[in-house]
Protein backbone atom coordinates (compact mmCIF):
# COMPACT_ATOMS: atom_id res chain seq x y z
CA UNK A 1 0.00 0.00 0.00
CA UNK A 2 1.20 3.49 -1.21
CA UNK A 3 2.15 5.80 1.93
CA UNK A 4 -0.13 8.56 2.39
CA UNK A 5 0.59 12.54 1.96
CA UNK A 6 1.06 14.31 5.24
CA UNK A 7 0.03 17.38 5.52
CA UNK A 8 1.65 19.91 8.67
CA UNK A 9 -0.59 18.74 11.16
CA UNK A 10 -0.31 15.22 10.61
CA UNK A 11 -3.63 15.05 8.72
CA UNK A 12 -3.10 12.45 6.07
CA UNK A 13 -4.26 11.82 2.38
CA UNK A 14 -4.35 8.89 -0.02
CA UNK A 15 -2.43 9.46 -2.68
CA UNK A 16 -5.89 9.29 -5.39
CA UNK A 17 -9.39 10.26 -4.49
CA UNK A 18 -12.65 9.52 -6.22
CA UNK A 19 -14.27 12.92 -7.84
CA UNK A 20 -17.80 12.79 -8.18
CA UNK A 21 -18.15 15.69 -10.39
CA UNK A 22 -21.82 14.77 -12.46
CA UNK A 23 -22.92 11.87 -10.38
CA UNK A 24 -25.98 12.63 -9.48
CA UNK A 25 -29.26 10.34 -7.93
CA UNK A 26 -29.38 6.62 -7.74
CA UNK A 27 -26.69 6.17 -10.50
CA UNK A 28 -24.47 8.68 -8.78
CA UNK A 29 -24.45 6.87 -5.00
CA UNK A 30 -24.17 3.45 -7.03
CA UNK A 31 -20.97 4.92 -8.51
CA UNK A 32 -19.76 6.52 -5.17
CA UNK A 33 -20.41 3.13 -3.29
CA UNK A 34 -18.73 1.10 -6.05
CA UNK A 35 -15.99 3.35 -5.56
CA UNK A 36 -15.57 3.03 -2.28
CA UNK A 37 -15.81 -1.08 -2.66
CA UNK A 38 -13.37 -0.98 -5.55
CA UNK A 39 -10.40 0.97 -2.73
CA UNK A 40 -11.27 4.29 -2.66
CA UNK A 41 -10.89 5.73 0.50
CA UNK A 42 -10.97 9.89 -0.41
CA UNK A 43 -14.60 10.82 -1.83
CA UNK A 44 -14.99 14.21 -3.41
CA UNK A 45 -17.87 16.30 -3.92
CA UNK A 46 -18.47 19.88 -3.64
CA UNK A 47 -22.10 21.90 -2.49
CA UNK A 48 -21.79 23.29 -6.16
CA UNK A 49 -22.17 19.96 -7.67
CA UNK A 50 -25.69 19.60 -6.31
CA UNK A 51 -24.80 15.94 -5.45
CA UNK A 52 -24.16 15.85 -1.63
CA UNK A 53 -27.11 13.74 -1.20
CA UNK A 54 -26.07 11.12 -3.73
CA UNK A 55 -22.27 10.47 -2.43
CA UNK A 56 -23.54 10.78 1.36
CA UNK A 57 -26.26 7.76 -0.15
CA UNK A 58 -23.51 6.17 -1.43
CA UNK A 59 -20.95 6.23 1.43
CA UNK A 60 -23.66 5.23 3.21
CA UNK A 61 -24.59 2.31 1.18
CA UNK A 62 -21.27 1.18 1.09
CA UNK A 63 -19.75 -1.91 2.56
CA UNK A 64 -16.72 -0.24 4.38
CA UNK A 65 -16.62 1.12 7.89
CA UNK A 66 -17.19 5.07 8.02
CA UNK A 67 -14.01 5.74 10.04
CA UNK A 68 -11.69 4.42 6.81
CA UNK A 69 -13.15 7.24 4.80
CA UNK A 70 -12.52 10.38 4.42
CA UNK A 71 -15.49 12.35 2.87
CA UNK A 72 -14.57 16.14 1.47
CA UNK A 73 -17.23 19.14 0.48
CA UNK A 74 -16.72 22.51 -0.48
CA UNK A 75 -18.06 26.05 0.45
CA UNK A 76 -19.18 27.70 -2.18
CA UNK A 77 -18.45 31.43 -3.34
CA UNK A 78 -21.68 32.85 -2.92
CA UNK A 79 -21.90 31.77 0.85
CA UNK A 80 -18.89 32.79 1.91
CA UNK A 81 -20.29 35.66 4.79
CA UNK A 82 -19.46 34.26 8.23
CA UNK A 83 -23.26 33.19 9.06
CA UNK A 84 -24.49 31.85 5.52
CA UNK A 85 -21.28 30.01 5.57
CA UNK A 86 -21.59 28.71 8.76
CA UNK A 87 -25.47 27.28 7.55
CA UNK A 88 -24.21 26.32 4.63
CA UNK A 89 -21.70 23.64 6.37
CA UNK A 90 -24.88 22.26 8.05
CA UNK A 91 -26.39 22.18 5.37
CA UNK A 92 -23.79 20.09 3.41
CA UNK A 93 -23.10 17.79 6.85
CA UNK A 94 -27.13 17.33 6.48
CA UNK A 95 -27.37 16.65 3.00
CA UNK A 96 -24.47 13.88 3.52
CA UNK A 97 -25.96 12.71 6.34
CA UNK A 98 -22.45 12.66 8.01
CA UNK A 99 -22.22 13.35 11.70
CA UNK A 100 -19.41 15.12 10.82
CA UNK A 101 -17.59 16.47 7.78
CA UNK A 102 -14.03 14.76 7.67
CA UNK A 103 -13.06 17.73 5.01
CA UNK A 104 -14.13 20.82 3.93
CA UNK A 105 -12.71 23.06 1.94
CA UNK A 106 -13.63 26.97 0.41
CA UNK A 107 -14.23 25.92 -3.37
CA UNK A 108 -12.55 29.40 -4.73
CA UNK A 109 -11.43 32.41 -3.07
CA UNK A 110 -13.02 34.96 -4.98
CA UNK A 111 -10.79 37.60 -4.41
CA UNK A 112 -12.71 41.00 -6.08
CA UNK A 113 -15.57 40.24 -3.74
CA UNK A 114 -12.99 39.67 -0.62
CA UNK A 115 -14.79 37.21 1.64
CA UNK A 116 -12.46 34.35 1.55
CA UNK A 117 -10.95 35.39 4.96
CA UNK A 118 -14.46 35.76 6.33
CA UNK A 119 -15.16 32.54 5.18
CA UNK A 120 -12.22 30.97 6.74
CA UNK A 121 -12.65 31.69 9.59
CA UNK A 122 -16.13 30.15 9.90
CA UNK A 123 -14.35 26.83 8.73
CA UNK A 124 -12.10 27.44 11.67
CA UNK A 125 -15.21 28.08 13.35
CA UNK A 126 -17.07 24.58 12.14
CA UNK A 127 -14.07 22.91 13.02
CA UNK A 128 -13.67 24.14 16.56
CA UNK A 129 -17.62 22.91 16.62
CA UNK A 130 -16.82 19.64 16.09
CA UNK A 131 -18.97 19.63 12.78
CA UNK A 132 -15.67 19.51 10.69
CA UNK A 133 -12.43 17.32 11.19
CA UNK A 134 -10.27 19.09 8.66
CA UNK A 135 -9.89 22.42 6.64
CA UNK A 136 -8.39 23.57 3.66
CA UNK A 137 -8.94 25.52 0.49
CA UNK A 138 -9.24 24.80 -3.44
CA UNK A 139 -7.96 27.25 -6.15
CA UNK A 140 -5.83 29.33 -3.76
CA UNK A 141 -2.58 31.02 -4.66
CA UNK A 142 0.05 31.61 -2.19
CA UNK A 143 -0.98 35.63 -1.59
CA UNK A 144 -4.50 34.00 -0.34
CA UNK A 145 -2.69 31.06 1.74
CA UNK A 146 -0.40 33.60 3.76
CA UNK A 147 -3.42 36.34 4.27
CA UNK A 148 -5.87 33.65 5.75
CA UNK A 149 -2.73 32.09 8.05
CA UNK A 150 -2.02 35.87 9.01
CA UNK A 151 -5.47 36.55 10.09
CA UNK A 152 -6.53 33.25 11.65
CA UNK A 153 -3.35 31.93 12.93
CA UNK A 154 -4.67 28.69 11.04
CA UNK A 155 -3.35 27.04 8.18
CA UNK A 156 -4.84 25.18 5.31
CA UNK A 157 -3.97 21.63 5.61
CA UNK A 158 -5.13 20.73 2.07
CA UNK A 159 -4.97 23.05 -1.33
CA UNK A 160 -6.84 21.56 -4.40
CA UNK A 161 -5.98 22.95 -7.25
CA UNK A 162 -6.02 22.40 -11.26
CA UNK A 163 -2.44 20.09 -12.23
CA UNK A 164 -2.04 18.44 -14.73
CA UNK A 165 0.82 17.31 -17.56
CA UNK A 166 -0.42 20.51 -19.54
CA UNK A 167 -0.86 22.62 -16.57
CA UNK A 168 2.13 21.22 -13.91
CA UNK A 169 1.95 23.72 -11.02
CA UNK A 170 5.48 23.40 -10.25
CA UNK A 171 6.06 26.48 -8.55
CA UNK A 172 2.48 25.52 -6.38
CA UNK A 173 3.41 22.37 -5.59
CA UNK A 174 7.10 23.34 -4.26
CA UNK A 175 5.15 25.90 -2.11
CA UNK A 176 2.75 23.95 -0.70
CA UNK A 177 5.53 21.08 0.33
CA UNK A 178 7.26 23.98 2.13
CA UNK A 179 4.52 24.94 3.97
CA UNK A 180 3.05 21.18 5.09
CA UNK A 181 -0.08 22.09 2.26
CA UNK A 182 -1.28 18.48 0.43
CA UNK A 183 -1.51 19.55 -3.39
CA UNK A 184 -4.51 17.56 -4.19
CA UNK A 185 -5.29 17.96 -8.09
CA UNK A 186 -8.55 18.60 -10.16
CA UNK A 187 -8.53 17.50 -13.52
CA UNK A 188 -6.05 15.42 -13.08
CA UNK A 189 -6.05 14.09 -16.50
CA UNK A 190 -6.59 17.78 -18.18
CA UNK A 191 -7.88 17.31 -21.93
CA UNK A 192 -7.57 13.76 -21.62
CA UNK A 193 -8.16 12.96 -25.43
CA UNK A 194 -5.20 15.20 -26.60
CA UNK A 195 -2.82 14.76 -23.52
CA UNK A 196 -3.19 10.41 -23.42
CA UNK A 197 -2.37 10.77 -27.27
CA UNK A 198 1.08 12.66 -26.86
CA UNK A 199 4.00 10.52 -27.70
CA UNK A 200 6.13 11.01 -24.54
CA UNK A 201 2.82 9.26 -22.48
CA UNK A 202 2.52 6.68 -24.82
CA UNK A 203 6.27 6.24 -24.18
CA UNK A 204 6.27 6.05 -21.19
CA UNK A 205 2.68 3.88 -20.78
CA UNK A 206 4.71 1.07 -23.09
CA UNK A 207 7.91 0.96 -20.97
CA UNK A 208 5.44 -0.02 -17.63
CA UNK A 209 2.91 -2.16 -19.09
CA UNK A 210 -0.13 0.87 -18.12
CA UNK A 211 -2.62 2.49 -20.02
CA UNK A 212 -1.81 6.32 -20.73
CA UNK A 213 -4.68 7.27 -17.87
CA UNK A 214 -2.66 4.98 -15.79
CA UNK A 215 0.71 6.75 -16.24
CA UNK A 216 -0.05 10.64 -16.13
CA UNK A 217 -2.02 9.46 -12.52
CA UNK A 218 1.58 7.57 -11.78
CA UNK A 219 2.83 11.14 -12.67
CA UNK A 220 0.83 12.32 -9.97
CA UNK A 221 1.94 10.21 -7.67
CA UNK A 222 5.61 10.13 -8.18
CA UNK A 223 5.23 14.24 -7.52
CA UNK A 224 3.42 13.57 -4.36
CA UNK A 225 0.13 14.86 -5.71
CA UNK A 226 -3.42 13.83 -4.87
CA UNK A 227 -5.22 13.44 -7.85
CA UNK A 228 -9.43 12.84 -7.81
CA UNK A 229 -9.97 10.84 -10.99
CA UNK A 230 -13.48 10.85 -11.76
CA UNK A 231 -14.72 6.95 -12.45
CA UNK A 232 -18.47 5.62 -12.57
CA UNK A 233 -17.35 1.71 -14.12
CA UNK A 234 -15.93 -0.37 -11.04
CA UNK A 235 -13.00 -1.42 -14.05
CA UNK A 236 -12.12 1.80 -14.61
CA UNK A 237 -12.20 2.74 -11.01
CA UNK A 238 -9.80 -0.22 -10.24
CA UNK A 239 -7.31 0.53 -12.90
CA UNK A 240 -7.14 3.85 -11.92
CA UNK A 241 -6.11 3.04 -8.59
CA UNK A 242 -4.19 0.40 -9.47
CA UNK A 243 -1.91 3.59 -10.89
CA UNK A 244 -1.44 5.08 -7.35
CA UNK A 245 1.09 1.95 -6.94
CA UNK A 246 2.99 2.87 -10.08
CA UNK A 247 6.39 5.20 -9.64
CA UNK A 248 7.90 6.88 -12.69
CA UNK A 249 11.64 7.70 -12.40
CA UNK A 250 13.12 10.79 -12.40
CA UNK A 251 13.83 11.36 -16.28
CA UNK A 252 10.10 10.11 -17.28
CA UNK A 253 8.38 12.71 -14.49
CA UNK A 254 10.68 15.40 -16.15
CA UNK A 255 9.76 14.60 -19.45
CA UNK A 256 6.01 14.70 -18.95
CA UNK A 257 6.19 17.46 -16.88
CA UNK A 258 7.59 19.17 -20.20
CA UNK A 259 4.10 19.19 -21.34
CA UNK A 260 3.40 21.94 -19.61
CA UNK A 261 1.73 24.69 -21.42
CA UNK A 262 1.53 28.94 -21.01
CA UNK A 263 -1.82 28.37 -21.66
CA UNK A 264 -2.38 25.07 -20.47
CA UNK A 265 -5.08 25.69 -17.79
CA UNK A 266 -8.70 23.90 -19.27
CA UNK A 267 -10.48 27.18 -19.52
CA UNK A 268 -9.83 30.71 -18.38
CA UNK A 269 -10.12 30.05 -14.53
CA UNK A 270 -6.79 32.18 -12.97
CA UNK A 271 -7.86 32.10 -9.32
CA UNK A 272 -6.52 35.64 -8.99
CA UNK A 273 -9.39 36.74 -11.53
CA UNK A 274 -11.47 34.15 -11.40
CA UNK A 275 -14.99 34.48 -9.51
CA UNK A 276 -17.70 30.93 -8.78
CA UNK A 277 -20.55 31.46 -6.90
Amino acid sequence: MTDPLIAHNGFALPVQGLGTYGFRGEAGADAVRAGIESGYRLIDTAFNYENEGAVGWGVSGAAVERDELIVTTKLAGRHHERASALVTIEESRLRLGLDVIDLLLIHWPNPSIGKYVEAWGALVEARDRGQVRQIGVSNFLPEHLERIEAETGVRPVVNQIELHPYFPQTDALAYHRKHGIITEAWSPLGRAGELLSEPVVQEVSNAHGLTPAQTVLAWHATRGTVAIPKAADPAHQASNLAAAEIRLDEAEVDAITALGRADGRLFDADPATHEEL
